[in-house]
């Protein structure tokens, strides 16, 4: 008895331990249901409950999530702030309102009256994590190079989200505002990165799958793009064709990077593959073609895979209760 006690009293404080990057995962599924609600458009599948069942699954995953973290803001505070503090961790904030946003636009084609209230919540909320972000990276001098990682990326992309649901809803001068934000920052933080990658030390195991990450904001970009100009124009394919050839790049570093061991980083593979599956169907809507359609199916099909498997694996850890540890 004593020792039981005494091994309850070291065990591990999981709700001090619950990562805000562990909403990357409701980034995935709702990202995976567009994907499936725009190829049940443009491939003609007819009404699948698939893109429903995503939605609500999305939805739910949030909920859970949001309930967790609002307790861990209400009773270890602490930890938020540190979250907050920390150069790395700093930088998955944002994935709570990029959440929002993607619920938004995921909401306009099954729920409808849900999508303005999501957006209303989702783009201020939004701005306020990249204010936040920029002034941390503007009046902190304990940054350094080992702590750039494409996870910089997620304060931006959030931006470039906006026009998606913004533009339907109305909002097209707001939604150029945001747009102009991410579209510049992409470029600037672009080229850091790639400086980080080619002449510093490789990524850590635990951030090597954010290199997936890269292909998130020229594939958004072009889709947020498109809804703007309403057509595909020689911006749009430079957009495009950079996304498609980063995928291309980043799948054949696939075979290295699943040798690593499983982190919550792993669902950074997610959502850039659902943003490269959306924009390629996107491509065929708008230009037609075998090769688009083809790359659409092929897209669509390894998106499902990974999302589905990055599903269960993380079930997986949530029983093993391999996550929601201490960092070492």
């Amino acid at each position: 008895m004593a020792t039981d006690v005494a091994h309850a009293g070291h065990a591990p404080d999981r709700l001090a331990n619950f990562p805000v990057a562990f909403f990357a995962s409701v980034m995935g599924l709702s990202g995976l249901t567009l994907a499936w609600m725009k190829a049940g458009h443009v491939l003609a599948l007819g009404d699948s409950p698939l893109p429903p069942a995503l939605a609500l699954l999305s939805a739910v995953a949030f909920a859970v999530l949001l309930g967790v973290y609002a307790a861990k803001i209400v009773l270890r505070g602490a930890q938020v702030a540190e979250e907050y503090h920390h150069p790395v961790r700093l930088h998955f904030l944002p994935t709570i309102s990029i959440s929002i946003l993607l619920l938004s636009i995921v909401a306009l084609g099954v729920w409808p009256s849900a999508a303005a209230p999501l957006f209303f919540v989702g783009a201020p909320l939004h701005l306020a994590m990249t204010l936040l972000v920029l002034n941390s990276w503007f009046s902190r001098d304990h940054f350094q190079t080992a702590h750039l990682s494409p996870a910089w990326f997620i304060p931006i992309v959030g931006n470039v989200l906006v026009p998606l649901s913004g533009v339907p809803l109305g909002y097209v001068e707001l939604s150029w505002f945001f747009f102009a934000i991410g579209i510049v920052f992409l470029l600037v933080l672009f080229a850091i990165i790639i400086n980080r990658v080619l002449f510093h030390n490789p990524l850590p195991e635990r951030l090597a799958p954010t290199l997936f990450i890269l292909i998130a904001p020229p594939a958004v970009g072009f889709l947020s793009y498109v809804k703007l100009t309403g057509g595909v124009d020689a911006a749009a394919r430079i957009l495009y064709y950079f996304a498609l050839f980063m995928t291309l790049f980043l799948l054949t570093q696939g075979p290295r990077l699943l040798r690593a061991r499983f982190y919550l980083s792993w669902w950074a593979y997610s959502f850039p593959l659902a943003a490269i599956t959306v924009a390629s169907l996107t491509m065929y809507e708008k230009i037609g073609g075998a090769t688009f359609h083809a790359v659409s199916v092929g897209l669509l099909t390894l998106a499902t895979i990974v999302v589905s498997g990055l599903f269960a694996r993380t079930l997986l850890a949530i029983g093993r209760h391999e996550i929601c540890l201490p960092e070492h």
